[in-house]
């Protein structure tokens, strides 16, 4: 799985970087199937907005956005909102119901 961390109108500090890379990570272990994930942050005013973009194969990109004044407490939260997804659309693909002839 490749993550890339990127800035729009702020400069990414090593130390975000990291957090953001090391959090994203976790979501391999609820699908298996991600290809890349993008974590742009973006900086206006004293709000800090992190969107983050997961490719997975086979189906749609999956994406969750937040807002606030701290970037650890957007990351953690997007993290959860994705991990709830990545679980609900595993679940919907076991679930389904196969055609019999």
């Amino acid at each position: 799985m490749q993550v890339l961390v990127t800035g729009r109108h702020v400069k990414v500090s090593e130390e975000v970087k990291a957090y953001a890379e090391r959090k994203v990570r976790k979501l391999e272990k609820f699908y298996d199937r991600i290809q890349h994930v993008d974590v742009v942050l973006d900086h206006e005013g004293d709000q800090y907005t992190v969107d983050v973009i997961v490719n997975v194969a086979g189906t749609d990109n999956f994406i969750a956005h937040e807002r606030g004044e701290d970037t650890f407490a957007q990351i953690d939260l997007i993290v959860d909102k994705l991990s709830r997804q990545l679980r609900r659309h595993k679940e919907r693909y076991r679930n389904r119901k196969h055609p019999t002839d």
